[in-house]
């Protein structure tokens, strides 16, 4: 079996995903919920889309428009973006409620992350590798393998990027600059819609 497809593919998304909203979000939802919960949710949300991309491709696009998946993912970094500011500045002794659950968390990481991505270029390029290396099971299995392992150190990336800031910025501001960037995410993809 020939590993090229693999690390073709790790490669080519590790580096399309760096910086992006996904490592963004993984690092602000570090903030805010314990990093193995998250990763769980994160994790699992690039499984779906990935398997997506590798068995349905171009099939998935047709059945779920991307005006609503953007319209949708647009909504729901405003949302994001709106919570995280509202309580950036909460301290952590608040008696606010109890702390979230792991399912919670896992949920919400899922969602944040399963609506970031439809449709987004890391998807759009696994589905192009899977259709390039479709002749065979193991070929399609390794565009998979690759796509889901890099995203998932992308996001690990992010996740404990996000940890080593609080050292030297104060979790506040922190809050406060993820939420903004969440609204800008949340604009940018509504902007989007008038060029549909």
């Amino acid at each position: 079996m020939d590993s090229a497809i693999f690390f073709s593919t790790f490669g080519l998304i590790f580096l399309a995903e760096l910086g992006d909203k996904t490592q963004l979000a993984a690092m602000a939802l570090a903030l805010r919920y314990p990093w193995q919960r998250i990763f769980v949710g994160i994790a699992a949300a690039f499984v779906v889309l990935n398997l997506a991309a590798v068995l349905v491709g171009k099939v998935l696009f047709l059945l779920l428009p991307i005006f609503w998946v953007t319209l949708v993912s647009g909504l729901l970094f405003l949302y994001f973006g709106y919570s995280t500011l509202r309580h950036a500045c909460d301290s952590e002794d608040d008696d606010a409620g109890p702390p979230p659950t792991a399912a919670t968390a896992a949920r919400t990481a899922f969602i944040m992350i399963f609506m970031a991505e439809l449709g987004d270029k890391t998807q759009l390029v696994t589905a192009s590798q899977a259709a390039q290396h479709s002749e065979s099971l193991a070929g399609m299995g390794q565009v998979f393998a690759g796509s889901t392992l890099a995203l998932w150190l992308v996001s690990l990336l992010g996740i404990f990027a996000g940890k080593q800031l609080v050292r030297f910025i104060p979790p506040c501001w922190i809050h406060r600059t993820a939420g903004v960037m969440f609204l800008v995410f949340g604009a940018m993809a509504l902007w989007k819609l008038k060029g549909m």
